[in-house]
C-alpha cells in the first residue's frame, strides 16, 4: 500500500533555517570562547591606549 498523502511535512523551502548556518559562537568549545574572548579584550585594550596616547 503506497501512502500518498503528505502529513504537512513540506521540506521545500518552509524551513527559516538553512543547511549551512554558517559560524556561530555556540558551536565553539569553552576553551575557544574563553580565548575568543581574550583577543576581544586585548582588542579593546589596545585600541584604548591608542586613543589615550
Amino acid at each position: 500500500m503506497i501512502h500518498a498523502h503528505d502529513h504537512g511535512h513540506s521540506h521545500a523551502g518552509s524551513h527559516t533555517v538553512s543547511e549551512d548556518p554558517g559560524w556561530s559562537l555556540l558551536r565553539l568549545s569553552a576553551w575557544n570562547r574563553v580565548g575568543l574572548a581574550g583577543v576581544v579584550v586585548a582588542l579593546l585594550w589596545a585600541a584604548t591606549l591608542a586613543v589615550i596616547a
